[in-house]
């Protein structure tokens, strides 16, 4: 039923499966904060680099985070001095 409403153009094998939802779910938490100990609790995975592989920072959190390093600082993009 989810590949049926997900599909493009209609194309059978094209669409969406629930494991792209963990993908997904695991990358917003990430955004949102959550430490890598609260993202193996909800994957329910016991090795780190087994949960690292489900999710992906966008440039946008990664930029965020990186302004924690020189805040303020546009010229370099927050990387500090240098």
């Amino acid at each position: 039923m989810l590949d049926a409403h997900t599909a493009v153009g209609g194309a059978p094998v094209t669409g969406w499966d629930l494991h792209e939802y963990r993908h997904s779910g695991l990358t917003h938490l990430s955004e949102a904060g959550a430490g890598l100990p609260m993202l193996m609790a909800k994957s329910r995975h016991k090795q780190p680099e087994n949960v690292r592989r489900y999710f992906h920072l966008s440039a946008e959190a990664i930029a965020e985070v990186t302004s924690l390093l020189a805040p303020g600082d546009r010229r370099r993009g927050g990387l500090g001095q240098g």
